[in-house]
């Protein structure tokens, strides 16, 4: 019987953090267009400090993750992941708002 070791790094974030294109891209694996397109379908806001870097807030590294894997994962394209995104933000406010009236 063989054992299989996998190893995973990674990089915590603080919520106030920034990432550039790159690191977003190498967080991400994906391509700069790839980041275009999430800007473009409002997956993900691009904050811009100079006019040739684009920063992103550490906040966006998750949402990004997801419509990547909606993505690839069921062959949507991005305004369907950025609705299927949507979704899931309404979905995790009703149910705070649930558990905020089953505690009254």
């Amino acid at each position: 019987m063989t054992t299989e070791l996998m190893i995973v790094s990674g990089t915590l974030l603080d919520d106030d953090a920034e990432l550039t294109l790159a690191e977003l891209c190498r967080a991400l694996h994906v391509n700069v267009e790839t980041i275009t397109a999430l800007i473009d379908e409002g997956i993900v806001d691009a904050v811009r400090r100079e006019s040739t870097t684009w920063r992103f807030a550490a906040t966006s590294v998750r949402r990004a993750r997801i419509a990547v894997q909606i993505q690839r994962d069921l062959g949507v394209n991005w305004a369907g992941a950025a609705l299927v995104l949507d979704m899931l933000d309404e979905l995790q406010y009703l149910r705070a708002q649930v558990g905020r009236l089953q505690e009254q």
